[in-house]
């Protein structure tokens, strides 16, 4: 009877899940949540488009075709009623929880204005688990790589599959095992 209850109350707790749109679809989406009640939340990244006769700075997904939503499981299968959701991100046939610092790292990320760019999904043997504790980006908890002689740190965001890189000098970063494997 208390596993029961239990699983109740993890159903009714509020965590992150990722919602799939229809295609550039993101900010409409995000827009409805939102307007429906619920904790929606889209990372945008703002970039300078040319044309022949202009620019223009616009806002676009950081990542693609996904919207964020810190809602219970009760809900979250509400969100599929949201005109231009597609479905849910799933991770072995149940909603994927995204992390609440993975949310805290994209936020960060987004905040500053420190250049980092996508990366392809690629194998490499994973390093220190490192936290920010200087500069722009302090509070991110990523993994360290090196690349082509520059110290990177990379920032996963395991549930999505996505890579971040953030060029960070070795001087801002400490080692931090305990928070991820907490987390795990």
């Amino acid at each position: 009877m208390k596993i029961d209850s239990l699983n109740n109350d993890s159903q009714n707790t509020n965590k992150w899940y990722a919602v799939y749109t229809k295609p550039q679809a993101e900010k409409k989406v995000f827009e409805r949540l939102s307007l429906k009640g619920f904790n929606a939340y889209l990372p945008l990244i703002t970039s300078i488009r040319e044309w022949s006769d202009r620019k223009k700075k616009i806002a676009t997904p950081l990542i693609s075709s996904y919207v964020f939503v810190n809602t219970s499981m009760d809900e979250l299968f509400n969100t599929l009623q949201i005109q231009g959701v597609s479905g849910i991100l799933r991770y072995l046939g149940k909603p994927a929880v995204i992390r609440d610092y993975e949310i805290e790292n994209l936020k960060i990320l987004i905040n500053n204005t420190g250049e980092f760019s996508n990366l392809e999904k690629f194998s490499f043997e994973k390093g220190e688990e490192v936290e920010v504790i200087k500069g722009p980006f302090k509070g991110l908890i990523a993994q360290s790589v090196c690349i082509q002689g520059k110290h990177r740190i990379i920032v996963e965001i395991e549930s999505m599959g996505s890579l971040m890189a953030v060029n960070v000098p070795l001087t801002f970063v400490k080692k931090k095992t305990a928070i991820l494997s907490m987390d795990k």
